[in-house]
């Protein structure tokens, strides 16, 4: 037998073991081994494919070696992380808090460098009570207000993206069993871009880089591909944006599990009636300026940042473009523009928030450009509209008005559902902001953050 060495949290996915005692003649052999007695080690030293991932490095007895080489009785197998992969803790110690839990609003911020939970009064400077996986990056996190169930993605340096869940924040987190390409697919993960709680009880649904849609029905613990979508015959000419081929975006349909709505960049918005089974295009009206005219019609590389659905309205769906913010009132088969010429100072950006008590409300944070990714003037603005896009205007009271040159990435701003509806938003200079009269004035929640790649309310 070999003596195979682990460190953390490969370590505490063995069950706490540092080192094994495992059969085979080869490395190769040895790590399967070894994942066929801790199945939840699978995915974390080979990827999907078999190959040894590419921040993750095998010794044995001090030499690097390949998955071919022999190993026999007594000789030591090392998996150890590769340098330029980051460090590997999970957690660090909590704070205390304390505040009456009526006045109390909890966001989760996932960061370069982990997710971070803060509390504090609404719209007002916050307390940070724990930093979770630090070292890693937090893509996004959420919590499924159906079970209280708290879902983070992390991708490790070393071993890939990561899905964990946990019901307390502040203790243990369970790694979930996916998502995770099929080995016929012939792809692997790189992100986890998004997860959202669907209509029936324990199903969500989450998208992930290289595009594709996964399902769970049971709270998360397990995942399966939407074939439906992953199978469609255009995939092979999907075409990626600047972040890479993403599926970023996806709507419900309050009352109706069936109906689904998907936006990615860049192959535009596709639609489902039978639950992701079939997919069709819903682009009629998109407008990817990007593009030569004459190569507009009839394309699907149509570049989505963010799509949202009203609840309250399910027709109505909002989008901001590469270039454009849309609105749809046919639940995604046609699209109007609302961004051009209707007081932005600029129509591009990422961030987009739709009041889930309005349909005829919406925010967006603009950026200068696509090649100058920055608050246009300098001037940090929320952009709200109240009439469907008809008009914007700028909300600005309590955030930077000068020289605030700051970058709001995709999934960094949310809500908290409540009247007057709570607005937060972090900027990847770590900075967060809040509001909690709806944006009429703002305050700095928390600073000095690592930088901000997703802000969800949690309460």
């Amino acid at each position: 037998m070999a003596v195979v060495t682990l460190r953390s949290p490969l370590r505490e996915l063995a069950g706490g073991q540092k080192e094994l005692q495992i059969e085979g003649s080869t490395v190769g052999e040895v790590i399967e081994q070894l994942e066929r007695g801790h199945p939840r080690l699978t995915g974390w030293v080979l990827d999907e494919h078999g190959c040894v991932r590419q921040h993750v490095l095998l010794f044995v007895n001090g030499e690097q070696a390949e998955l071919a080489r022999t190993v026999g009785p007594g000789d030591t197998v090392h998996v150890l992380p590769a340098i330029s992969g980051g460090a590997l803790q999970t957690a660090v110690e909590p704070a205390t808090f304390a505040l009456d839990p009526a006045e109390v609003a909890e966001l989760l911020v996932g960061t370069r460098k982990g997710l971070i939970l803060l509390r504090g009064p609404r719209g007002r400077p916050m307390e940070v009570v724990t930093r979770q996986f630090v070292g890693q990056v937090c893509e996004f996190a959420v919590r499924d207000p159906r079970s209280g169930t708290y879902l983070a993605s992390v991708t490790h340096g070393q071993h890939g993206p990561r899905l964990y869940r946990t019901s307390d924040p502040l203790g243990e987190w369970e790694v979930a069993e996916g998502p995770v390409f099929p080995e016929d697919a012939d792809w692997t993960l790189e992100r986890i871009w998004f997860v959202q709680p669907g209509v029936e009880p324990d199903v969500l649904w989450a998208g992930v880089a290289p595009a594709a849609l996964f399902k769970s029905e049971d709270g998360g613990r397990s995942w399966q591909l939407n074939r439906g979508l992953f199978d469609h015959p255009t995939r092979p000419s999907w075409q990626p944006g600047a972040g890479g081929l993403a599926l970023h975006s996806i709507c419900v349909w309050p009352g109706e599990p069936d109906r689904l709505a998907i936006g990615t960049s860049a192959a535009g918005v596709w639609l489902s009636d039978d639950g992701g089974a079939s997919w069709r295009n819903g682009n009629r009206g998109l407008v990817p300026r990007y593009m030569p005219p004459e190569a507009r019609q009839d394309t699907i590389q149509l570049c989505v940042h963010n799509m949202h659905r009203a609840p309250l309205e399910p027709t109505t769906l909002y989008m901001q473009f590469h270039g454009g913010v849309y609105r749809s009132d046919d639940a995604g088969e046609s699209w109007e523009d609302i961004g051009t010429e209707h007081g932005l100072p600029s129509d591009f950006g990422f961030p987009m928030v739709v009041d889930p008590n309005d349909p005829d409300r919406a925010f967006v944070i603009p950026l200068t450009s696509d090649g100058d990714r920055i608050t246009p003037e300098g001037r940090m603005r929320v952009y709200e509209t109240k009439d469907r896009g008809r008009t914007w205007w700028p909300l600005q009271d309590g955030l930077p008005s000068g020289d605030a040159f700051l970058t709001i990435l995709r999934q960094a701003f949310g809500h908290d559902g409540r009247e007057p509806l709570g607005l937060y938003f972090g900027a990847e200079s770590g900075e967060v902001f809040g509001s909690a009269d709806g944006g009429r004035t703002w305050a700095t929640v928390a600073e000095h953050l690592p930088p901000v790649y997703s802000v969800r309310c949690s309460r």
